[in-house]
């Protein structure tokens, strides 16, 4: 058999690697605007784009219109995506609501600081969970992943581009400063070593078109505007021509497809990693940077003589309800360590419906959450 090609090493951020899977998923249009702690991805995508074939950068007045231009980079047919923090999230949310009703495949990188307002602008939390899920207006459906390491960076960005292709919406990457900012040794995945997804364009004439047809997948094929199809789009419910309309079936159409896209396919969306849960009577549930602190707790538990595991949340929303609920088969206490107040532990909740004892430990002074104080936490059972 023929020996794998070895993998490339880098030294990178977090947000260096985000840059890396971007690209390798073939990113061609970053439009944004900087922000601390996610500016060096744009930084970076400034110095890198222009040096690809058909790769277009461009610094935008403010992050409205960095939304508003990767929506219409998207519209294009590139694979288009923007980096932000906080505040900037905050003034994506229109643009961002309007994407999901246009249906534009893009990226949108949330690395998250403290808050409210400016909050802590170089410090660690994970305030925007909730605000990924339900920050722009209307019932919507939405895909927010999460990375834990600087390898997962790379990984999870490749994932986000290849899932905001296939279904045809916007995917949120959330991060936090602590992954955004640290530094260690990846592997660069050769070509053919990984899924690299395009959106599936139409194969009938112009004339047969129908931008938001009904499919199997609940997913239409996208062309790209100016390559001979007419694509109308509005942020105002449409019809199947994309044409505004109120008529009460045509809306109930509409939303219940944007939905049924994503709905019917959570066995390739919802991601999770386990870790020694087979066994276990306690489980953490964590995400982002936490994860690695309850990886480590996890292990320490062991080491003391208690059946301690971790579900590592890769997809945020929508919520792995069905992985849960498997923990929750013989798990006497889940653990919800988080960087706010609470908001992935109301998730949890909600699919515990009183099975197990919930015990939450909660960070907002812009510190990491320790493995000593999961640990702790842990061996109360």
């Amino acid at each position: 058999m023929p020996r794998r090609k070895k993998r490339k090493e880098i030294f990178a951020l977090g947000n260096e690697a985000v840059v890396e899977g971007a690209l390798l998923a073939g990113c061609s249009f970053f439009g944004g605007y900087p922000i601390t702690p996610s500016s060096e991805i744009m930084e970076i995508m400034a110095a890198r784009l222009p040096k690809i074939e058909d790769g277009v950068f461009i610094q935008l007045e403010d992050e409205i219109a960095s939304m508003g231009a990767i929506i219409g980079g998207s519209l294009a047919g590139r694979k288009a995506m923007t980096a932000t923090s906080g505040p900037g999230f905050s003034l994506m949310q229109e643009n961002l609501g309007y994407a999901i009703m246009a249906e534009a495949p893009l990226v949108l990188v949330n690395v998250m600081r403290g808050g409210p307002s400016t909050g802590l602008p170089t410090c660690p939390a994970q305030g925007d969970v909730q605000q990924a899920r339900w920050g722009t207006h209307g019932d919507h459906p939405i895909i927010v992943l999460s990375a834990s390491n600087v390898q997962e960076c790379l990984d999870m960005t490749i994932t986000a581009f290849n899932m905001a292709e296939k279904y045809r919406t916007p995917v949120i990457l959330l991060l936090d400063e602590v992954t955004a900012h640290t530094r260690e040794k990846i592997e660069l995945p050769n070509e053919g070593e990984y899924e690299v997804f395009s959106r599936t364009v139409p194969s009938m004439p112009p004339e047969w078109y129908k931008p938001y047809e009904e499919t199997v997948r609940g997913v239409p094929p996208m062309p790209a505007i100016g390559s001979g199809y007419r694509f109308h789009v509005t942020g105002l419910t449409h019809d199947r021509n994309g044409f505004p309309t109120q008529r009460p079936e045509e809306v109930v159409e509409l939303m219940d497809r944007i939905h049924r896209k994503i709905d019917q396919f959570f066995y390739d969306i919802q991601l999770v990693e386990e870790i020694q849960t087979d066994d276990a009577e306690v489980v953490v549930i964590a995400y982002g940077s936490v994860a690695r602190s309850a990886e480590l707790a996890v292990q320490q538990a062991r080491e003391n003589g208690v059946k301690a595991g971790l579900l590592k949340l890769k997809t945020l929303f929508p919520y792995p309800r069905r992985h849960t609920e498997k923990v929750l088969a013989k798990a006497k206490t889940l653990v919800v360590p988080e960087m706010n107040m609470g908001q992935m532990s109301r998730e949890v909740k909600r699919v515990n419906m009183g099975q197990a004892a919930v015990r939450t430990i909660n960070r907002v002074d812009g510190q990491i959450v320790t493995p000593a104080e999961i640990l702790k936490v842990i061996m109360q059972g």
